[in-house]
């Protein structure tokens, strides 16, 4: 049984240039991070999320930051 971090432990925000930026916690991995941009992309009439940067924060709880564009593939 695989273990998966739960979908509240992200920081998922909107961004003004129209991505989705996703903080995760130290225990997600990629496929997490992308599958909760993915429900934001859904929010905003989109099917998937591509991601476009990832980036290491100073911040303990998210060291990770991933940015996605939401496409309507």
């Amino acid at each position: 049984m695989a273990c998966s971090t739960p979908q509240s432990e992200f920081g998922v925000y909107r961004q003004s240039d129209g991505t989705v930026g996703v903080h995760a916690p130290k225990s997600a991995k990629d496929t997490e991070a992308q599958a909760a941009a993915v429900e934001e992309c859904k929010k905003l009439g989109k099917r998937n999320a591509t991601i476009v940067e990832t980036r290491k924060t100073v911040n303990d709880r998210f060291p990770m930051t991933y940015i996605f564009m939401c496409n309507t593939y």
